[in-house]
């Protein structure tokens, strides 16, 4: 994707193969600008997934003719600037008409934090909640690395998520079961020659996706890649 400006989220990633498993995320650095965060949790804001397919990591028609990928951090404040501010229209246009699928990748190379979000929206998509946590999550977003993925925090995200049980979640998330979507992120990362987030990957679903440089963090940042490939 475009290194946008004031961008302080930028990692490498390295897979190591070992009996065709284990990634490994090694690094994260920021690059100027102060910390853009308060340590204030953002008020909640209702998910915008309501009646629409969840399963497991996808968000949408499993038969839409057009998938998104998106490798993110759910610490970084530019992926939740663009949940916030991009992802409810992309699934106003193209997510309830059947056009485009969505696949969540994340990374959690920010911090402890990152990967305690992390494990608990894969946990949840166990449940098919996956994005309703991760929007709550975004929409809740603290300083990074202050605790603010706390057990209080989860359970709350859960109680505004029909069928989804808190308490559960917060065991779920460290069972092994949890581990190898953590892996399949980092390896598909690396693969797709991600180096910042938010990054994005697009294609014919079921075809090659290729990496998004998108223009901004807004939705005309991304439609125009949408609109191409379904023109396509």
């Amino acid at each position: 994707m475009t290194r946008l400006a004031n961008n302080r989220w930028r990692f490498a990633v390295v897979i190591v193969v070992g009996a065709a498993l284990a990634a490994a995320l090694i690094g994260a650095s920021q690059v100027g600008a102060e910390q853009t965060q308060t340590g204030e949790l953002a008020p909640a804001v209702d998910p915008p997934f309501a009646g629409i397919e969840q399963r497991g990591v996808v968000l949408g028609s499993s038969v839409a003719p057009v998938t998104l990928v998106e490798y993110a951090d759910l610490q970084c404040p530019y992926c939740a600037q663009w949940s916030r501010e991009t992802l409810p229209v992309l699934v106003a246009e193209y997510v309830e008409a059947g056009k485009l699928r969505i696949v969540f990748h994340g990374l959690a190379f920010i911090g402890a934090d990152s990967d305690k979000a992390l494990r608990t929206a894969i946990a949840a998509g166990h449940d098919d909640h996956l994005w309703d946590v991760v929007h709550g999550l975004y929409a809740r977003q603290g300083a990074e690395n202050s605790g603010w993925v706390t057990d209080e925090l989860v359970r709350e995200i859960a109680s505004g998520v029909r069928g989804l049980d808190g308490e559960k979640l917060l065991s779920a998330r460290w069972e092994s079961s949890v581990e190898p979507e953590l892996k399949r992120g980092v390896a598909a990362a690396g693969r797709a020659g991600v180096h910042s987030t938010p990054a994005f990957q697009i294609g014919r679903t079921g075809g090659r996706l290729e990496l998004v440089e998108i223009s901004s963090l807004g939705p005309d940042g991304i439609r125009p890649a949408i609109e191409a490939v379904l023109a396509g």
